[in-house]
């Protein structure tokens, strides 16, 4: 991201950068209101069933963003002895890429209501920048954050829908080897390795489908 300031592109940076930290407070926010739905209050003791972005965003996170194009959120405690379900795990894990659909679902068909009724919100270069950026940004968490890799929500999920043994072999290597599996696509593609270029196709190539207002 970086690269839009050297390049002069301030108002697009701005906008990414203001989309990404409210997308990463709605969907931390997602993953601690789920839990608390499901009996556990740990994230609420740890002031998380918040919107407020200062208590989900970290700053290290937001700056390799900014910096690299890759950064992160602060992590929501949970307590499973708490889950008053066994499945608590996959809807509170869901929550925080399914959080990320629903802005998306909302901005681009707000986006696309306003400029049915003509409304002064939705006119203009910058209404558009905002709204369909916002949009592809929300669909492009949801789909990282779906990969069942390392620490990313797509690891609790998987093995709900894994027979058992299966799940258990999944878990014992995701445990061991996930994070650095994670990292290091990470590291390839900060040298310029298409590794998530899939990821962020895919994510963008979803935006026509949730657009219901033409």
């Amino acid at each position: 991201m970086i690269s839009l300031l050297q390049q002069g592109q301030i108002a697009l940076f701005v906008v990414i950068l203001v989309a990404i930290v409210i997308s990463l407070t709605f969907h931390e926010f997602g993953h601690a209101v789920t839990a608390k739905l499901f009996g556990d209050d740990t994230a609420q003791k740890a002031g998380r069933l918040t919107l407020n972005p200062l208590a989900h965003i970290d700053p290290l996170g937001l700056l390799m963003v900014a910096v690299i194009g890759f950064g992160y959120a602060k992590p929501v405690p949970t307590n499973p002895a708490n889950f008053k379900s066994r499945w608590a795990n996959l809807f509170v894990s869901a929550a925080g890429p399914g959080m990320n659909l629903l802005l998306a679902i909302v901005a681009i068909n707000f986006y696309g209501l306003g400029l049915a009724y003509d409304w002064s919100l939705t006119r203009g270069d910058g209404a558009e920048l905002f709204f369909v950026y916002f949009a592809r940004i929300n669909l492009i968490l949801m789909v990282f954050n779906l990969v069942p890799i390392g620490a990313l929500d797509g690891h609790y999920i998987l093995p709900y829908f894994l027979p058992a043994s299966m799940a258990q072999t999944y878990r014992y290597w995701n445990d061991r080897y996930g994070n650095q599996l994670l990292t290091g696509l990470i590291v390839l593609s900060l040298f310029g390795v298409p590794v998530f270029n899939t990821i962020w196709n895919f994510g963008r190539a979803l935006l026509p489908y949730i657009l219901f207002i033409r």
